[in-house]
């Protein structure tokens, strides 16, 4: 058995931990809700630009209107843009995004490049050695101008031929207790599958006739800008869902952690007033011992 002051060690050590853990539970929790002000913050814009580029890509010879809306007829080359965590300590986010990709792309017939997003997701991609072509570090709080940056990598690629389809990778923020890894196709561009990212996020656009546009300057030159800008956003909403996602894990796992803490801080006090009710037990008896054995001496003499 421990001795009292090895067991008062130990509840100190746990109580330091459960401090820990609460601490990163109530931080966790607050980026939480700065990550879905941020989705909240972006869905108007988003949804004005789905139904601009919907209507557009409505008209006759879709294929035609711009690179990143065709479609190629033999796919030689994919890109995974995967999205995880910066940080450990979020439970089996990391592991769950990483196994999915596994499950998604590993069968694949033709070769798979990655882009990760997030430090923890690239460690995991190298040690089973993923063929990665580019590795991106966000901050706590990514911007729109954090994110450009991996949009315009896979844009990149394929207009010059180098990737025939760019699937986006990373884990849906459903609610605070469930979080589930999905993929979406990001190039080329799809429209009629309910599937799309921004479309099963902030709702289909209304059926019927479209609304006649007069475009300006002309609707080749608003292609150019808004389809490689739509790109970017759809990787920004899926790294703001990210983020929502690892900072509910993380809140959930440091809760859990800190309710274990407490309860084996509670069984090693426990413990120790055993220890201690041991060692006064001990003490009384050697008194009552050494009281009888002086009774027992004197009564002799």
């Amino acid at each position: 058995m421990p001795s009292a002051r090895e067991v008062k060690l130990r509840i100190r050590s746990v109580k330091n931990i459960a401090q820990v853990t609460r601490a990163l539970q109530a931080v966790s929790a607050s980026r939480v809700r700065r990550a879905m002000d941020a989705v909240l913050a972006t869905r108007p814009y988003a949804t004005k630009a789905w139904q601009v580029l919907t209507n557009l890509a409505a008209q006759p010879a879709r294929d035609e209107l711009h690179p990143l809306l065709t479609s190629r007829q033999a796919v030689d080359s994919v890109i995974v843009v995967l999205i995880s965590g910066e940080r450990g300590l979020a439970g089996p986010y990391n592991t769950n995004i990483i196994r999915y990709a596994q499950e998604q792309f590993d069968d694949f017939s033709i070769p798979v490049r990655y882009v990760s997003v997030g430090r923890k997701g690239t460690e995991l991609l190298y040690r089973r050695g993923k063929d990665i072509m580019d590795v991106f570090d966000l901050p706590p709080e990514p911007s729109f101008l954090d994110t450009a940056t991996i949009g315009r990598v896979v844009v990149d690629e394929f207009l010059k031929g180098r990737a025939d389809e760019v699937y986006l990778l990373y884990t849906d923020f459903i609610n605070m207790l469930r979080q589930e890894p999905t993929h979406k196709k990001l190039l080329p561009l799809e429209f009629q599958t309910p599937e799309g990212l921004v479309q099963a996020e902030y709702g289909k656009v209304s059926g019927g006739r479209s609304a006649a546009y007069l475009y300006e300057p002309g609707r080749a030159e608003l292609l150019d800008e808004i389809v490689p800008r739509f790109t970017a956003l759809q990787v920004y909403q899926a790294v703001l869902e990210a983020t929502a996602s690892e900072h509910a894990a993380r809140m959930v796992a440091m809760k859990n952690a800190t309710d274990n803490a407490t309860e084996l801080a509670d069984a090693l006090q426990l413990e120790y007033n055993k220890v201690r009710q041991l060692i006064v037990t001990n003490e009384m008896l050697d008194i009552a011992g050494g009281a009888e054995a002086l009774a027992q001496a004197n009564s002799r003499s």
